[in-house]
C-alpha cells in the first residue's frame, strides 16, 4: 500500500512504477526479448544555459505557484542494460519545448519572449533508484513547425553520456511525416520509442501517465 504521507511527487512515482515491477524481479529474465533503445540526434536546443531548478518536476520552477501550461503528464520508466538488469544511479535528463513550442535555449527563445511559458522548467534530471526507476512530472509534448511532438532523453553513467534519444506520442498523425522518427528503420526499435500517454482514471486535472523504458545497447561498467 502506498503511504499517503509521502510527498505528492513520491506518491505519484510509487503509484506509477508499482505496476509491472514483478516482471523485472529476476535480473536478465527477459533479456533476449529486450529491444535496444535507438540513439537519436540531440538536436539544436539542449539548454545552452541550465535553469537554476533542474529537478524532476518541470511544471513549476523553484517555489513558484503558477504551473506551466499543458496537459500534466507523469513520465516513468526504467533504465536497463543489454541483459535486462536495472541500472541504479543512472542520471536521466529530459528536455522539451513548452506548450507554445519554445525551447529553453537562447537561439529558440530569441524574438519569442512574449510567447515563452515562463513557468515551464523545460529541463529536468532524475537519478535512478535501486530498481533502475525514474520519474518526471511534465507536460504532454506538443508539435512545432517541422517536428512531431517529442521529448528528448539523455542517459549518463558515472558522468559519461551513454545514450541520447527521443520519445514520441503514440497515435500522433505527424509521426509518419517526421524525418527523425521515421529515421528509425527497425520497426521494433521505432515502437520502443513510441509511448502511450494514457488518461489517469479519476484524475480531476485530466492527468496523463506514460512509461518509457530505456534499454542501453551495451552493459556498461558500474
Amino acid at each position: 500500500m502506498i503511504d499517503p504521507r509521502l510527498p505528492v511527487s513520491r506518491r505519484h512515482f510509487a503509484l506509477a512504477t508499482g505496476f509491472g515491477l514483478a516482471a523485472w524481479t529476476v535480473p536478465g529474465l527477459f533479456a533476449e526479448e529486450l529491444v535496444k533503445t535507438p540513439k537519436q540526434t540531440e538536436g539544436p536546443f539542449y539548454p545552452d544555459k541550465l535553469p537554476l531548478d533542474t529537478d524532476n518536476d518541470l511544471l513549476v520552477i523553484n517555489d513558484g505557484i503558477t504551473p506551466a501550461v499543458g496537459e500534466i503528464s507523469h513520465l516513468t520508466g526504467k533504465v536497463l542494460d543489454a541483459k535486462g538488469n536495472a541500472l541504479r544511479g543512472a542520471v536521466v535528463e529530459i528536455w522539451q519545448c513548452d506548450g507554445k513550442g519554445v525551447y529553453l535555449h537562447t537561439d529558440d527563445s530569441k524574438g519569442k519572449k512574449k510567447q515563452q511559458d515562463a513557468n515551464f522548467q523545460g529541463f529536468g534530471r532524475f537519478t535512478t533508484s535501486k530498481a533502475g526507476e525514474y520519474y518526471f512530472r511534465t507536460i504532454k509534448p506538443v508539435p512545432y513547425p517541422g517536428r512531431t511532438p517529442h521529448i528528448h532523453v539523455k542517459v549518463k553513467l558515472n558522468g559519461k553520456e551513454v545514450l541520447c534519444t527521443q520519445l514520441y506520442v503514440a497515435g500522433e498523425e505527424q509521426n509518419e511525416k517526421d524525418f527523425i522518427y521515421m529515421g528509425v528503420k527497425d520497426k521494433a526499435q521505432r515502437a520502443s520509442v513510441t509511448v502511450d500517454f494514457a488518461k489517469i482514471k479519476d484524475s480531476k486535472l485530466g492527468e496523463l501517465a506514460a512509461n518509457f523504458d530505456i534499454v542501453l545497447g551495451v552493459t556498461p561498467p558500474m
